[in-house]
């Protein structure tokens, strides 16, 4: 199983079509069966049409690749976040913040508590920073936003979404997919649109 970006995909795909095989639209996925081989496509923001062929059918497929949304996304990891509002593949908001945080402590004793307890200050410092930066930038959206994308750190995006009331909206638009992007910069916001758009596709030869 890999993601592989939708421009790329669609450029594979197209080769196929009207190939004699079998085509079966089922929740949510494809499956093409085809003399190269087989292959199972999810698209990342879902694919109403269900039917089955006995050749390659992929204008279903196609439409749905090829098909913009509004994303909100969140990224954390401990030390800093990254969070905005795509329209497309295009980035209309933004905020990207860091804090220190710092590493994990092995020793005992009094000085290990001192050190947990200020690592977990440091740690309440980002998480209610990025809330309210995620507040401030991405509810103006609300209603507007169609899914919303987390990556990072599980934990910590958890722990963001928690620490405020006025993000509760988001979770139900949480998309399946974890990005497991590394340390949220500006740079991991401009490249996400590929992972976003990345279709699930596992072959068969």
């Amino acid at each position: 199983m890999r993601y592989i970006g939708r421009a790329n995909l669609t450029k594979r795909l197209t080769s196929l079509v009207g190939q004699v095989g079998r085509t079966r639209y089922r929740d949510g996925s494809v499956r093409l069966e085809h003399a190269g081989g087989t292959l199972s496509v999810t698209p990342p923001f879902g694919l109403g049409h269900e039917g089955e062929y006995e050749r390659v059918v992929l204008g279903p497929l196609l439409e749905a690749l090829a098909e913009d949304h509004t994303v909100a996304a969140l990224l954390v990891r401990l030390g800093g976040y990254a969070l905005g509002t795509f329209e497309g593949e295009r980035l209309v908001a933004s905020k990207v913040g860091s804090r220190f945080v710092k590493g994990r402590h092995r020793a005992g004793g009094s000085s290990a508590n001192r050190f947990r307890r200020r690592r977990e200050g440091q740690e309440r410092e980002l998480v209610e920073e990025a809330a309210a930066e995620a507040a401030r930038v991405l509810t103006p959206w609300q209603g507007k936003v169609e899914w919303v994308a987390l990556g990072g750190d599980r934990a910590a995006t958890r722990r963001v979404l928690a620490a405020r009331a006025d993000l509760a909206w988001m979770q139900p638009l949480v998309l399946e997919r974890f990005f497991a992007v590394p340390q949220p910069r500006r740079r991991t916001l401009d490249e996400l649109p590929y992972q976003l758009y990345a279709a699930k596709v596992v072959e068969q030869q």
